[in-house]
């Protein structure tokens, strides 16, 4: 159990939080879709999944279901719409899909905690939508109060470690001597950062690294051009989207950034583009030797010792890169290349959460 979650059950419930927990498959759930506030995780935020919670909990108590379960078993739910403009109100909501109110919910709620496929949580009904009573209540006791806590607190905390990093920038802004820039940049780097600032400032790193290396190009021995080599940031951190995180011009080089343990992932990574040569970013202090070893373990176990199937991931991996190299890459920039990274930093970030928006629709 949450942290978070534990205190706001022992405010609720006192001595009997525990068996709370214990019969609501519904805070199980939403103990299992909050990982995303832990600085070590790369976990998906499950906004989506939360809000078509949040929303129809919302308008529950609003319309005085509270308490009330003879009025509510005649309910026959909230339109879509209205559930669905909530959500979008929301913190982040407006880069939300629809997909929760369209089954995922009660797909992944059913595979996750509640095995009884006759019970979904979201009770369906052409364009109107409600949660099943049965999830609503432990032993005649309405939990719908202390769910909106636990997901309203969720979402605070969300916005913190979401703004951590604009706090860190107004600092770095304000400092003169490239040295003391440095500083402040090598200890946002650790295995322990937030995985979407690990990411902006690795790209910020390498973008201002690579810039300063040149190869020599042409159709011809007449033509040929020196380039520098431009690294580009292809979408948002933790995105849906099954893409690379970045890509250099002109070699065509992809970046992935993970983590130093799922090995699985580095072999989708690799799978997904059709065994393309990767560079990794992990975020890890282990030498990058120390890594290269373990994935090679790991690539013999899941082939069985099959060389073809060695081979074909092995030559898929096409430099491993650490936070050793980042910091090592960081202090061997020069002031004009620390001002730029910094620079990039504040200007990914706001891209990540949509902050030049942020007054208007207070979105992420």
């Amino acid at each position: 159990m949450r942290d978070f979650i534990k205190d706001i059950l022992v405010e609720d419930y006192g001595n009997d939080y525990s068996d709370i927990y214990d019969k609501s498959y519904l805070i199980k759930y939403l103990d299992k879709k909050t990982g995303a506030i832990e600085g070590d995780s790369k976990t998906r935020r499950s906004l989506g999944n939360i809000y078509a919670i949040y929303s129809v909990l919302y308008y529950y108590i609003e319309m005085g279901f509270y308490g009330d379960k003879e009025k509510y078993k005649k309910f026959t739910g909230f339109e879509y719409s209205t559930l669905w403009n909530f959500c979008k109100q929301q913190y982040g909501g407006n880069k939300l899909q629809n997909h929760a109110l369209n089954n995922r919910l009660n797909t992944e709620f059913l595979n996750k905690v509640a095995k009884d496929t006759n019970k979904e949580l979201l009770v369906i009904d052409g364009s109107k939508y409600l949660i099943h009573i049965d999830y609503l209540y432990v032993s005649d006791i309405d939990i719908s109060k202390t769910v909106i806590k636990i997901i309203e607190k969720y979402v605070e905390l969300l916005k913190e470690k979401d703004f951590k990093l604009s706090n860190d920038l107004e600092i770095l802004k304000g400092l003169k001597d490239v040295n003391e820039k440095k500083f402040k940049i090598d200890n946002l780097l650790e295995e322990k950062s937030e995985a979407r600032i690990f990411e902006i400032i690795s790209y910020a790193i390498l973008k201002n690294h690579y810039k300063n290396q040149h190869i020599y190009m042409g159709t011809s021995l007449t033509n040929v051009r020196k380039k520098s080599l431009d690294l580009y940031k292809t979408g948002r951190t933790n995105a849906n989207d099954g893409g690379i995180d970045f890509v250099m011009k002109p070699l065509g080089r992809f970046f992935q950034v993970t983590e130093v343990d799922k090995y699985d992932k580095y072999l989708l990574d690799i799978d997904k583009v059709l065994h393309f040569p990767i560079t990794f970013v992990i975020k890890t202090e282990l030498r990058k030797d120390e890594v290269m070893n373990n994935i090679k373990k790991y690539i013999t176990e899941k082939s069985g010792g099959m060389e073809v199937i060695i081979s074909k991931y092995e030559n898929s991996i096409e430099e491993i890169i650490t936070i050793n190299e980042l910091k090592s890459w960081l202090n061997n920039l020069n002031e004009k290349s620390i001002n730029s990274l910094i620079d990039d930093i504040d200007t990914y970030y706001k891209i990540e959460l949509n902050i030049e928006d942020e007054d208007a629709e207070e979105s992420d």
